[in-house]
């Protein structure tokens, strides 16, 4: 029997690569590479037939389940080329790991863990010359899955398709680490528990589009999710994790269904604790954040993922009051979680919990 390690991956090159944007232009997810991982799933069958191909558009019917009924889940990552011009995965197992928890939470079939690593793998071998080199960019791997049935009908499809695609993303903060302004809301929430919070799916980040607006109008950058039944403990911040340091204790919503299992979120625990500090992962609702604030004890705050690895937060706003976090500066310990993630991914920093792999790839002269 073919296990996940020896399943073949077919690899088809493009005739007609892209020409590579240079560096210093990169946004976020604008441009994408010259190849994309595809596989598919078939009741009776499973998934089968992994490849790499030309990057192109995805044909479906109109009649497509997921575009009716939202049965879709990603994940994201990122593919990093160190000094010594290795690349390196951040994390890939959790990531793969995860990606089969949203899929479980969605009626999805679950992928072997070890196959989507390899997919990973896969996709930046092929595409290994799209890894920018520049000092804080990185190449942004999206592995998605999507319902495939066509038919109007409620009920998980019995066809899927699962792939991977990438984008040359530069540095998140042009200039440096900078702290942004969030904003509580006890008017909208995001998710409940029996819900879909803790899974990575188009409909949470759909729900939040109304509430992200409302701050952007209001001068803040991203919002402060309170939970969906009292509305008074806090969850997520935009799409991100929360943290912040109250006196000597560093507080974080526990995983209770109702948020996602961050990767840099275990991240920045796992570190926090090597650090010998207090950390809890208990409920904290936002009347206690607002008065540290106003007694001077909340010393930092800030978010955790993907995109930004740490986003310290200079002020939050609720209810017509706004708190100064930290001076509106980025306090000590937010720099250094900052400084020490980066420098494992980029492997200019001990690995000491063995987060990274390294893609084989010839290394670049």
């Amino acid at each position: 029997m073919t296990t996940a390690s020896e399943t073949p991956i077919s690899v088809t090159r493009t005739e007609r690569p892209s020409p590579r944007p240079e560096d210093g232009s990169l946004a976020f997810g604008k441009v994408f590479t010259d190849h994309m991982f595809l596989m598919d799933y078939e009741e009776g069958k499973g998934w089968h037939d992994p490849r790499v191909v030309p990057y192109e558009p995805l044909v479906m019917d109109p009649a497509t389940s997921v575009l009716h009924y939202g049965q879709a889940i990603f994940d994201g990552l990122k593919a990093f080329r160190g000094k010594d011009g290795r690349i390196r995965l951040f994390r890939a197992q959790r990531h793969a790991e995860r990606l089969n928890k949203s899929a479980r939470a969605l009626c999805i079939p679950e992928m072997d863990a070890d196959l989507i690593r390899r997919s990973f793998e896969a996709i930046v071998a092929a595409d290994a010359d799209w890894v920018p080199r520049k000092e804080g960019t990185s190449l942004y791997i999206r592995p998605t899955v999507i319902a495939r049935d066509v038919m109007l009908g409620v009920h998980p499809a019995h066809r899927y398709t699962y792939f991977v695609i990438c984008s040359p993303v530069g540095a998140y903060y042009k200039e440096g680490v900078k702290p942004v302004r969030i904003l509580a809301t006890d008017t909208h929430v995001r998710a409940v528990q029996g819900g879909l919070g803790e899974a990575k799916t188009a409909a949470n980040y759909a729900a939040s589009l109304s509430a992200q607006q409302e701050a952007e109008r209001a001068g803040y950058t991203q919002v402060l999710w309170l939970d969906g039944v009292e509305r008074k403990y806090i969850d997520e911040v935009g799409t991100m994790n929360i943290m912040m340091q109250i006196g000597d204790e560093i507080i974080t919503p526990p995983l209770a269904g109702t948020i996602l299992d961050g990767v840099t979120r275990n991240s920045a625990l796992q570190l926090l604790r090597d650090w010998g500090h207090t950390v809890s992962e208990r409920r904290i609702s936002i009347d206690e954040v607002m008065e540290a604030g106003r007694q001077g004890t909340l010393r930092e705050m800030w978010g955790t993922g993907t995109a930004a690895v740490v986003s310290p937060v200079g002020e939050l706003g609720y209810k017509g009051e706004k708190l100064v976090v930290g001076n509106g500066h980025t306090g000590l310990l937010t720099q250094k979680l900052y400084d020490s993630i980066v420098g494992i991914q980029y492997g200019t920093a001990p690995d000491a919990h063995g987060w990274t792999s390294v893609v084989p790839v010839p290394v670049a002269a």
